[in-house]
């Protein structure tokens, strides 16, 4: 005797189902079950008892799909928690100016701020802008010294058009006299001014643009 669809309801509870209505087919099925073994029980050949093997592994079976949906609504729950306690520690960012080391910086007001740092002297160096789709709007040379510079870009492509407001990101290219790479690191910084947590995962909201706590290197009282 094969058990009633066991298999689907553990796919269903896999693959998102909610537990409550998971552990009610599994309620379902099993109530099921004991009615058809009951049944079999009744009317089984004394000559030829059927093999209570068979009913000892259907009901493990039921037992682990069980485990499975109370395991899945624990994970769940800490998930919750999980999310709950990373937005509360996120408010704590509120009304902060932070250091972003992503790239990015918010244009707004015909202004983007960056600040780049040289660990060694370079040949050449080139600036890029590109907007949220990757596409670049600006290119231009930058500094050459080691240390740290201040970039400013006022909001205008290469042919001088205006672009709109939003998050853009910069990317320094430096080589030294021996045509190496020099590695230069960027960051920008900026209030935070909201919290977005409509993904699930809470994102810093300054000025035009969103990014994860992991982008923030400093917090300014």
């Amino acid at each position: 005797m094969s058990v009633p669809p066991v298999t689907s309801n553990s796919s269903a509870a896999s693959t998102g189902a909610g537990a409550s209505d998971a552990m009610k087919q599994l309620s379902g099925n099993f109530d099921t079950f004991l009615t058809l073994l009951t049944t079999q029980l009744k009317n089984q050949d004394p000559t030829s008892p059927m093999d209570s093997n068979q009913f000892t592994q259907q009901l493990v079976q039921f037992s682990q799909v069980e485990q499975q949906i109370d395991t899945n609504t624990n994970l769940k729950s800490l998930i919750a928690q999980g999310t709950t306690q990373a937005g509360a520690m996120a408010t704590t960012y509120l009304g902060h100016k932070v250091s972003v080391t992503n790239g990015q910086a918010s244009l707004a007001d015909g202004a983007a701020d960056w600040t780049y740092n040289l660990p060694s002297t370079a040949a050449a160096t080139t600036l890029t802008v590109t907007n949220a789709s990757n596409k670049v709007v600006w290119t231009g040379t930058g500094e050459t010294q080691s240390g740290n510079h201040s970039f400013t870009w006022n909001g205008k492509d290469n042919n001088g058009n205006a672009l709109p407001d939003g998050a853009y990101n910069l990317n320094v290219a430096a080589k030294d006299a021996a045509g190496n790479d020099i590695t230069a690191s960027v960051a920008s910084a900026g209030q935070v001014g909201q919290i977005d947590m409509s993904s699930g995962t809470p994102r810093l909201v300054i000025g035009n643009m969103e990014v994860g706590i992991a982008d923030i290197a400093a917090v300014a009282n």
